[in-house]
């Protein structure tokens, strides 16, 4: 993994250009800390930017930005898992190559393929690629937007980065004044919405093509996944999950820098840790955080499945005195705004330290098998929206927080639904908070994200499909990007794995949601690899003790007192137990930016 700029500019020198893409990439020097490269087109006016952190082919061969037989240019961030069987096939229709690495082998694929090949790349990439006949410029996004990758177009420019900080070495960028509304409506911010005017998210599974010459562009799809019904067997649902599963961790095992894996005591980071662990992969260790505080730590269930495999583990004990030491750090690492992914920072701090570059997580298996109580709300959710939406405005006015969200399923399709079921704050609150209107928040919240009816779906592949699309693409994803390449550690995710993805949503809802306990499916698959005590007990979560700690927090009083009256007067019902601490963060962050 690595980070990635560059900026396309007719009315700017060439010199000017190399000095923002170079500052552009020092901007995220954090994600790419073992090398860095610029690449100048004078022809068109195009500056490519590269920071590297090295895990595959860690010569200098692996450099970016890397050409290709004198045509093709390209700087990408990620990992291509099915680059040696790629590679394979490319040598055989004649291709050459002289690196190790993945980067290469997508400049063959391109050569030989074109826009074909970008389906064929099984993996997590955010890359651009330059084509010096033609003069097309292409961004690229993999079909589950693991990585990022943000762009700006203008009548006479291009600019791209793999994250928002970076557009600050290029000027004349506005604040998107809109961004607190979703920020705290949702808790992060959902793209296509971001926090500046004119820089948004390239769609995941699309590329852009813009020509350098004409300023024509064009936008499309190269691949997407679908819901079907092809799996009705229980057991061949199960013996397929467990190949799929199998297969992932092994390819993402593929690595020439030390791997480790998130081990958090639930049942994902389990499966993945025990399957990674049979692999006997000369690199592994385990990464576990624990508390004193016994009711938030998973250390026995960390324990059950570390005593039963054969890795390197390593267990760090975090302590509120931690915590407060880092957590202004980690609110300035924050990219996008989110209220979450301090966890991710740590876990990733830690693993620097054991000197990994690269750890596998377990996102993804809930949103795929059913992991949360969202599965089990959707079908009431959808009941409750087909109440007038008269009537349920007048849920704002109720004093119980869960019954004033009732007001979101006003709004249309799965949007209201999913602020009904994860919404933090109603319009009315916000309102107060940001001094606008309630009219204005509703207009703003109407307007995006435009999100497709689900209506064909049934419920539970509803809230599968808006937890995939929504809270873990805008959340979980962008969360384990910022905060893992804050300390220069790239997170992989066997479950987004494209043989999992296809898996998962060709097995009925029949099949794959039943049973007594949630994701039972999934634990049948790999109940024999698992301790009981970890897959029978109730969902924790991999959380931390923020409630206690940011009670108690110097830095949270002082930043929340120096607010509005309606910022104050949130903090004051935190600290009497009438506000999460997920909510709170949402004010902090917006304290913390310079908006009351």
């Amino acid at each position: 993994m690595c980070r990635i700029a560059g900026i396309a500019n007719k009315s700017l020198s060439l010199p000017s250009l190399e000095a923002m893409v170079t500052q552009m990439c020092n901007l995220q020097q954090h994600g790419g800390p073992d090398d860095a490269g610029v690449y100048s087109c004078p022809e068109s006016n195009l500056v490519l930017g590269h920071r590297r952190l090295a895990l595959l082919d860690l010569s200098p061969a692996g450099h970016q930005p890397m050409v290709y037989g004198d045509r093709y240019i390209i700087s990408f961030n990620g990992e291509i898992y099915n680059f040696p069987e790629l590679k394979k096939e490319l040598m055989q229709a004649g291709m050459i190559f002289h690196t190790q690495c993945d980067t290469e082998v997508i400049l063959a694929a391109f050569a030989r393929w074109n826009t074909q090949g970008f389906a064929r790349l099984k993996g997590m990439f955010a890359f651009a690629l330059y084509d010096t006949i033609e003069k097309d410029l292409y961004l690229v996004r993999d079909p589950s937007g693991i990585k990022p990758l943000y762009y700006s177009v203008s009548d006479t420019s291009i600019e791209f980065a793999s994250e928002m900080r970076a557009f600050a070495a290029s000027g004349n960028k506005s604040e998107n004044q809109h961004w607190p509304v979703f920020q705290l409506a949702y808790g992060h911010v959902p793209e296509p919405v971001t926090t500046l005017l004119g820089v948004k998210p390239l769609h995941k599974g699309c590329f852009y093509k813009y020509n350098l010459s004409t300023g024509v562009s064009s936008y499309q799809s190269f691949t997407h996944y679908s819901y079907s019904n092809s799996i009705t067997d229980v057991s061949a649902a199960r013996l397929a999950i467990k190949n799929a599963l199998h297969n992932a961790v092994g390819r993402h095992l593929l690595s020439d820098a030390p791997i480790g894996v998130f081990l958090s005591g639930g049942i994902d980071s389990g499966i993945i840790t025990t399957l990674a662990s049979g692999f006997q992969h000369r690199h592994l260790k385990t990464l576990s955080l624990y508390f004193k505080e016994e009711q938030f730590s998973e250390k026995k269930y960390q324990d059950s499945i570390i005593d039963q495999i054969h890795c390197k583990h390593y267990q760090h004990l975090l302590t509120e005195t931690e915590f407060n030491a880092c957590f202004p750090a980690i609110l300035q690492d924050m990219d996008m705004p989110s209220c979450d992914g301090i966890n991710t920072w740590f876990i990733s701090k830690y693993a620097k330290q054991q000197g990994l570059k690269a750890v596998l997580s377990g996102i993804g298996g809930d949103e795929l098998f059913g992991g949360y109580p969202s599965f089990n709300r959707i079908s009431i959710a959808g009941r409750l929206q087909r109440i007038p939406s008269r009537v349920l405005l007048q849920a704002k006015q109720n004093a119980d927080k869960r019954m004033n969200r009732l007001t979101y399923l006003s709004l249309e399709g799965i949007k209201g639904k999913y602020l009904f079921l994860r919404g933090q704050y109603i319009p009315r609150q916000i309102a107060r908070q940001l001094g606008a209107t309630e009219k204005q928040v509703w207009s703003i919240l109407e307007e995006h994200p435009a999100l497709p009816s689900l209506s064909r779906l049934l419920p539970k592949n509803q809230a599968s499909w808006m937890e995939l699309n929504m809270y873990m693409q805008n959340q979980l994803l962008r969360d384990a990007d910022v905060m893992s390449m804050a300390h220069g550690v790239e997170i992989r995710v066997p479950f987004l794995d494209e043989e999992v993805i296809k898996t998962a949503l060709s097995v009925t809802p029949a099949v794959k949601y039943s049973g007594r306990i949630p994701k039972q499916l999934l634990i049948d698959a790999f109940k024999n690899k698992l301790p009981e005590v970890v897959w029978n007990r109730q969902k924790m979560g991999f959380s931390l003790p923020f409630t206690q700690w940011l009670h108690k927090s110097a830095f949270v009083k002082d930043t929340m007192e120096s607010g509005n009256a309606a910022a104050r007067n949130n903090y004051k019902d935190f600290k009497e137990g009438k506000l999460h601490w997920i909510h709170l963060m949402s004010l902090i962050i917006l304290q913390t930016r310079g908006v009351s």
